[in-house]
């Protein structure tokens, strides 16, 4: 294919969730140019490093602008052309990108929801009063405050199986919060619920609930593998655009305008997902205050997922 190249440097972070995508980015890429070597680059980023302080203050710590903290030392690497193009989970991306770079596609997306994980079945309705819940998101710390305020929140970091076995093997946490999609990559979770009282594989003492997207918001981009190329290498445009997936590629274009627009990163308190039917798209968002308090809910829909965005946040203000 004119354009292509005989090698391509794929980089990524070294969490095992990290390398699933990229071993499933580098299947989709094979499949389409057989005759191109990929190579994958393993990189190390801020936010694999610092665990010595909560997510949330890592980009405090170390001067990076809010999202940065997962993918900066990957940018990097496609500044000086040590990678080609870096996969990223595309909740970990900030909204506005360096103008050096661009976002060039998108894979099928995973299963989009949060997932609690606790040592007793029932969900979020069981947990006793005072229960202790982890997380290192303060989208999801908001709304446990919010549907749960008599929950005890405690910070959380740490790979996902990591993350699990700090759940299961000791007595700091009753209860955690993760993403569906990391949790069926990684074969923790099958991609549809197995009964009502689900448990996690290789933990059957930890009982999983799914909580719907209009009970409990996922973040803009949650389930999605997001490729970041330079801008201006139209070789790597041409590998990215050869395995974009369309209907993923829409509702994150409407999930992320919407998050712009609000001016949000990834430690802003805001849920937002997306349905599309046919060529109509509709976007759901729920937002905190900075301040705290409640929160404004709104919704909107049509045919361009750009305009769908601007009509909720106008809706919203």
């Amino acid at each position: 294919m004119s354009g292509t190249r005989k090698e391509i440097i794929i980089g990524t972070r070294g969490s095992e969730l990290a390398l699933v995508q990229a071993t499933t980015t580098e299947g989709l890429l094979g499949e389409k140019f057989p005759e191109t070597d990929f190579r994958r680059e393993i990189i190390k980023t801020t936010g694999d490093r610092r665990t010595d302080v909560s997510l949330a203050n890592v980009a405090k710590a170390e001067g990076i602008f809010d999202k940065g903290v997962f993918i900066k030392e990957l940018e990097e690497a496609l500044a000086d052309g040590s990678i080609d193009i870096a996969v990223h989970s595309l909740k970990d991306m900030p909204t506005v990108l360096d103008p050096r770079f661009i976002l060039a596609a998108t894979l099928e997306r995973a299963p989009v929801k949060d997932v609690l994980l606790s040592k007793a079945s029932g969900g979020l309705a069981a947990l006793p009063q005072g229960a202790r819940v982890g997380t290192s998101s303060v989208r999801r710390a908001r709304q446990i405050e919010f549907l749960r305020p008599d929950l005890t929140l405690l910070d959380l970091r740490g790979n996902v199986p990591t993350r699990i076995r700090k759940l299961a093997d000791n007595d700091e946490y009753d209860a955690i919060l993760l993403a569906e999609a990391g949790l069926v990559r990684l074969g923790f979770l099958p991609e549809r619920p197995a009964g009502d009282a689900e448990t996690v594989t290789g933990h059957p003492q930890v009982f999983a609930t799914r909580l719907d997207e209009s009970e409990f918001f996922p973040a803009a981009g949650q389930g999605a593998i997001g490729l970041e190329i330079r801008d201006g290498d139209d070789a790597s445009a041409v590998y990215a655009a050869a395995i974009n997936h369309r209907e993923t590629w829409i509702k994150v274009t409407a999930e992320r305008e919407f998050l712009r627009l609000l001016d949000g990163g990834c430690h802003t308190p805001v849920g937002v997902y997306s349905c599309l039917e046919g060529e109509e798209i509709s976007l759901y968002a729920r937002v905190f205050p900075e301040e705290g308090g409640t929160p404004k809910t709104g919704e909107a829909k049509g045919p361009d997922p750009l305009a769908v965005a601007l009509e909720l946040f106008q809706s919203l203000k």
